[in-house]
């Protein structure tokens, strides 16, 4: 059992990350403020029931992930739902030349995502569907493990995998639309096709 007069001093060091989180979530800076005070307000007061010596990052994190859905469930607002199942894995990355780029040591992903601005890799990003983007964020700009992601969103780790699959898929879709605006590639025919609706996993 931790004890809630260290609380600060084990808790402020994530105070930045999980605002960049909260930020990337709700996609305002007031809302982000607001959702941040109410994480450690809430983890303050459950504070006592945290275990010593497991993560408490992911375990804020669980918190503040958990105070956000249930605020965007109370605006009744729902995930959009789309189905990219069909959507090659790299495709944008084959349309934009191949793999012969990638030098030893880096990602096809990282070779890619280096054509791009950071604008367009947010705004890619912030078009996802709630329950993709929420994984994506979770793994891809915070850097938890399958596991970790499973424990904060409460979901199996088999969910997480395919929403992160899917998710990087869409993140692609997103990123190819950026591309053929930016005349780095052409639009083609088999261009990924993410217009039939299904259940978001």
């Amino acid at each position: 059992m931790a004890d809630q007069a260290t609380f600060a001093a084990q808790a402020m060091p994530f105070m930045d990350s999980l605002y960049g989180a909260a930020l990337r979530m709700t996609r305002n800076q007031s809302d982000a403020e607001d959702l941040v005070q109410e994480t450690f307000l809430k983890a303050y007061r459950g504070f006592g029931g945290f275990q010593e010596g497991t993560n408490l990052k992911a375990w804020l994190y669980r918190i503040l992930t958990n105070t956000y859905i249930n605020i965007y469930r109370s605006k009744k607002r729902r995930p959009d739902e789309t189905d990219l199942a069909e959507v090659e894995d790299l495709y944008l990355y084959r349309r934009l030349g191949g793999l012969e780029g990638a030098t030893a040591g880096r990602s096809a992903e990282d070779e890619l995502l280096e054509l791009f601005s950071e604008a367009e890799v947010k705004d890619a990003l912030e078009s996802l569907p709630e329950t993709f983007r929420m994984a994506v964020l979770l793994a891809d700009v915070e850097g938890f493990a399958y596991k970790e992601i499973a424990e904060i969103l409460d979901i199996p780790i088999g969910t997480v995998m395919s929403r992160l699959h899917r998710g990087r898929k869409a993140l692609q879709k997103s990123l190819y639309e950026f591309a053929v605006a930016r005349g780095l590639t052409e639009r083609t025919d088999d261009a990924p096709d993410e217009s039939e609706p299904a259940n978001a996993g």
